[in-house]
């Protein structure tokens, strides 16, 4: 089973990114990468992961993928070939900043 959700997640990473890339056309939206993307067992939710190259970027661009939510899952749909696609949620991956504290660290 985790095969499938990962196989799943991957997908959804995939397709995504591209709709992101060449569909959502929004002067607020800065570059955005999808490090992670988790899929609930039932595959009714998908928790998207989003970095921003630039820290000022992250609360309008934030925005505008939630507000472009409803048109990427749509998207989205067009693209998969399953029958339910799931609800995206997207979270700030905060995993650099963790990256960066570690680096600190080991340099003391």
């Amino acid at each position: 089973m985790a095969n499938k959700q990962e196989r799943i997640a991957s997908i959804i990473r995939k397709n995504i990114a591209e709709i992101i890339q060449f569909q959502v056309k929004d002067p607020h939206l800065g570059f955005v990468s999808i490090p992670e993307v988790r899929v609930s067992k039932d595959f009714s939710y998908a928790t998207v992961y989003v970095s921003f190259f630039k820290e000022e970027d992250i609360a309008p661009s934030l925005e505008v993928l939630n507000k472009a939510r409803g048109f990427i899952r749509t998207e989205l749909a067009k693209k998969m070939d399953t029958r339910r696609v799931p609800e995206i949620r997207f979270v700030l991956d905060e995993g650099y900043k963790k990256e960066e504290r570690i680096a600190e660290l080991l340099k003391k």
